[in-house]
């Protein structure tokens, strides 16, 4: 059997009701086979990346534990993502719900359906400070801590804190 592997999901949302569509994901995550969530950061709202014709968008991050390889924990939150309707119509674009495999264990993976850490984690706020909200001394496979890639992060105006009772 595989073994207990620390993972890192990053959530977000920008249709149909984007807090509603992250808090039902760290609800499900919790049901996936072999996971249990153990965490959830607050929700952080979030301009877009890439094409700023759309929504802004709510993101959090997931601390799971599973005993899924990496492409089987892939898969289920793929298919989770098309239980919310997700739609892939143009890359950087509107969704009901986007999840990314951020970190699995200690590894590094470049594999053709996943990279991990994930390729663009280490530059992008609405990912580092959820991620460090739940987790500052956490190390990245290349030695960086999270609690010091944040520091190097210009967000004025990027992304913020939802108050707790945010819809």
């Amino acid at each position: 059997m595989t073994p207990l592997v620390d993972a890192y999901v990053g959530l977000g949302s920008n249709l149909d009701d984007p807090a509603d569509q992250v808090r039902r994901a760290l609800d499900e995550l919790d049901s996936l086979p072999l996971t249990r969530c153990l965490a959830a950061s607050r929700l952080y709202a979030s301009r877009p990346v890439g094409p700023q014709d759309q929504p802004d968008f709510i993101n959090a991050v997931a601390h799971l534990r599973t005993r899924l390889s990496p492409l089987a924990l892939l898969d289920q939150l793929q298919a989770l993502e098309q239980r919310h309707r997700r739609v892939r119509q143009r890359h950087w674009g509107p969704r009901t719900l986007d999840l990314d495999l951020l970190l699995y264990g200690n590894e590094t993976l470049t594999l053709p359906r996943l990279q991990v850490p994930h390729r663009e984690m280490a530059s992008r706020a609405f990912v580092l400070l959820p991620l460090a909200e739940l987790a500052p001394q956490l190390q990245l496979p290349d030695g960086r801590r999270i609690v010091d890639l944040t520091g190097t992060l210009a967000t004025t105006g990027e992304v913020e804190v939802l108050p707790d009772n945010a819809n």
